[in-house]
């Protein structure tokens, strides 16, 4: 049993930190709170290297809006720009997703030499050498936030540990054409004999229903034809589920005083949760970057810490990619996906600027 509870887990979270308040989603609050504790670090950064830490409000000004427009921008320009370009209007519509973490690293890059231009005693390098540092951290953080959101989630793992995504065939369930008052997607206790370890498991999802002017047997029919297409028919069920489209739904259907409870057992695919793979690296990259610093502070040769995080970053970013489900369409007849194409040049870059920092000298204690 210890076995069965420990080998995947059925993800639904609801992006929504408050259900009823859609706004208000665990992943603007992670991203915001990446930002509160980086410029905390700056201002760490500042005193402890005598720059007038005053400035740091002024730098965070221009890495948040670098963030938000190149991220979006990244992901008009390279991966959906047919879309975006033919209707230019929704390109502003940040809210409903779609940003890309190679667009926002072009866009910081730049957006720091216009801060270093304009702010005397600080060069480009040195200020860009301490964002590195809190944008791993802020990374960490938006990955998580990724993992709330039930999206950029991985490929079949082919065994039956990982994550079964759920929220969308929830979502999806939710707006059938019966009154439901709840969708919950849950792993059974009483299935585990149907592990074959072949990444294909067991998961129940119950809808609690209104009776209204429903009979049982109306709403059984209706339910067995809507859940078997939304099941099989939709592509977020294809990606996330094993419901053969040609077996008849396995659906039990209660009756209590006030509501039907349905019950349909189906199967999932295992996914590799690669939000938290993620996440974790971008953490211990910031770990890494932050004990240089701690150790050599001034003392660390400008531009080091730039090409350690674009080699360690991206090149980490590339090989998570292997195990990712691909964003768009095009890229299922490309080798190699937009996102490990577009890490290269930054990891080529980064090997640059380590090598032509540490001709300066290994680093000494300040």
């Amino acid at each position: 049993m210890l076995t069965y509870l420990l080998n995947y887990i059925v993800w639904d979270p609801n992006p929504a930190i408050i259900p009823g308040f859609e706004r208000l989603r665990w992943y603007s609050i992670l991203f915001a709170l990446g930002f509160i504790i980086s410029q905390q670090f700056m201002v760490y950064f500042f005193r402890k290297e005598g720059q007038d830490e005053r400035l740091v409000d002024k730098l965070t000004i221009y890495m948040v809006l670098a963030t938000i427009i190149g991220a979006r921008l990244g992901h008009v320009l390279f991966y959906e720009p047919d879309k975006y370009l033919s209707n230019p209007i929704e390109i502003l519509k940040v809210w409903e997703g779609g940003l890309a973490s190679h667009g926002a690293a072009i866009a910081i890059l730049f957006a720091l030499w216009l801060y270093a231009k304009k702010t005397p005693g600080q060069s480009y390098l040195w200020v860009v050498d301490r964002i590195v540092i809190v944008t791993a951290m802020t990374g960490a953080l938006i990955r998580f936030g990724n993992l709330m959101n039930s999206e950029i989630g991985g490929k079949d793992t082919g065994s039956d540990t990982g994550i079964v995504y759920m929220r969308d065939t929830e979502d999806l369930l939710g707006s059938l054409r019966v009154p439901i008052e709840s969708i919950d997607a849950y792993k059974p206790a009483d299935r585990d004999e149907e592990l074959q370890g072949n990444g294909i498991v067991p998961v129940n999802i119950e809808l609690v229903i209104n009776k209204g002017n429903y009979t049982k047997e109306t709403l059984e029919s209706t339910l067995k034809s809507d859940i078997k297409y939304a099941l099989t028919q939709f592509q977020s069920s294809k990606i996330n589920l094993a419901e053969a489209p040609e077996s008849p739904l396995d659906l039990v259907l209660e009756e209590n005083a006030s509501a039907y409870i349905a019950t349909v057992k189906t199967f999932g695919r295992v996914k590799h949760p690669t939000q938290i793979y993620e996440s974790l690296s971008y953490f211990l990259i910031f770990l890494i970057l932050l004990g240089i610093w701690v150790k050599y502070k001034q003392g660390v040769p400008e531009g080091l810490l730039l090409g350690l995080f674009l080699i360690l970053v991206f090149g980490m970013r590339f090989g998570w990619e292997f195990l990712k489900e691909n964003q768009v369409a095009f890229e299922d007849s490309m080798q190699y996906n937009m996102g490990q194409l577009l890490s290269i040049p930054l990891v080529a870059a980064g090997i640059f600027l380590v090598i032509r920092a540490l001709k300066k000298g290994f680093p000494t204690k300040a």
